[in-house]
């Protein structure tokens, strides 16, 4: 079988005869006379297409035979034409040429050598020996861009052994019998690798790193390159325009318009605070001067419409702070309704857990909590009062 895809990785179309068929899990095993599609290796994914008018599933290498799987099993066999799915192929090329450029960069600046890779449907990362500084980061990434820019031509090759010896590669050889691959970025880097890449690293237009963090022994260092990095670099140009037309500002003062809202929002959410503390105070009056009373125990039964959690419990917890109080709230919105169930420390003959266990069964809802405090949540808004109207009655009974 001949392999065409390391001789004209920009080949995207070609004609083959079929050879063979195998059936395997009921689906069909394809291999050709030769093959432009790459079988994937060193850490980049193969190829896909179509294989005249079917979708190709998968292709892979077995025993130095390369095989195209598809759905059903082909009927013409001669002068096959073949289609590389183009976009995969590229994206590929672009990460795996991406994270060499990225990796020489490391060698160069810091002699800080690779030792794994990820080329990832989304994004991409090469871990590196060390720790480096946000500014060390930048100086490499600056450094790759610097190579993009200079055009270092691209060169994949397999030396002989005598040659192999005098190459002196990034890292060390791989354990094989097989013939190995190398990889040569003018004088920028060098290393072993069984995969596509471009011809120039100009075709990777740019090289993007988004995050870095402490992992193993090293560095792991996410990026994007190629048309994942560009189409990033518009999201991003996209994302600043809409905050500064947000903040009516130019870019060099958008960091100062979200300090302001920022401190804008911080004194709302204070003077918010204090208001709710003094509404609180006014509502606990008035909710305790219409309490239901019961051998001298206060039943208070409320219902709020989309109010904020948090208040009501805080509102909850100044109710019971009086004695011989049970305070059953409620609050609905639209999809749920939420249940606080609390009561006064003296309180002793009703147990909240128990109460709100038996309520919330009837808005089909589940919570827990203690004897004193209770709550949770269900779907039913429909049945709340009969709910509470449960609860308050079997207080009367316990009471009675």
């Amino acid at each position: 079988m001949e392999k065409i895809y390391y001789d004209n990785q920009y080949l995207k179309e070609f004609t083959a005869e079929i050879v063979d068929i195998k059936d395997f899990d009921n689906k069909f095993h394809v291999t050709l006379d030769k093959t432009a599609f790459f079988p994937g290796g060193g850490g980049q994914s193969c190829d896909l297409g179509t294989l005249e008018d079917q979708k190709i599933l998968d292709v892979y290498e077995k025993e130095d035979v390369i095989y195209h799987v598809v759905e059903k099993k082909p009927i013409k066999i001669h002068r096959v034409k073949c289609e590389i799915d183009w976009e995969r192929r590229l994206d590929g090329m672009h990460q795996h040429l991406g994270q060499h450029v990225l990796s020489g960069t490391f060698f160069n600046l810091f002699n800080a050598n690779t030792f794994a890779i990820h080329l990832g449907s989304d994004i991409s990362s090469v871990d590196i020996y060390g720790v480096f500084t946000e500014d060390q980061i930048r100086e490499a990434e600056r450094l790759a861009n610097k190579a993009i820019g200079e055009a270092i031509p691209v060169e994949s090759f397999v030396p002989t052994k005598a040659e192999l010896k005098k190459l002196s590669l990034r890292r060390a050889l791989p354990n094989t019998a097989e013939d190995i691959r190398v990889v040569k970025i003018g004088n920028f880097d060098i290393n072993a690798c069984c995969g596509l890449h471009p011809a120039s690293t100009q075709d990777l237009r740019l090289i993007k790193i988004k995050k870095f963090e402490k992992h193993k022994e090293g560095t792991r260092i996410e990026f994007l390159a190629g048309k994942r990095a560009v189409s990033d670099s518009f999201k991003k140009d996209e994302f600043q325009n809409s905050i500064c037309k947000y903040l009516n500002c130019n870019e060099n003062e958008a960091i100062n318009g979200i300090k302001n809202l920022n401190e804008s929002l911080r004194e709302a959410n204070e003077n918010n605070k204090s208001l709710n503390i003094l509404l609180a105070k006014y509502q606990v009056k008035e909710i305790l001067d219409n309490a239901v009373k019961v051998n001298n125990i206060r039943i208070i039964k409320e219902i709020f419409d989309d109010e904020n959690l948090k208040y009501v419990n805080n509102l909850t917890s100044k109710l019971v702070e009086n004695q011989n109080t049970i305070a059953l709230m409620a609050i609905k919105s639209d999809d749920k309704v939420n249940l606080i169930f609390a009561c006064s420390k003296d309180v002793k003959d009703v147990k909240m857990n128990d109460l709100l266990k038996d309520a919330i069964s009837l808005i089909d809802g589940k919570g827990g909590g203690s004897p004193l405090q209770a709550q949770g949540a269900g779907k039913n808004n429909a049945n709340l009062e009969s709910a509470l109207d449960y609860a308050v009655n079997k207080i009367k009974q316990t009471l009675n």
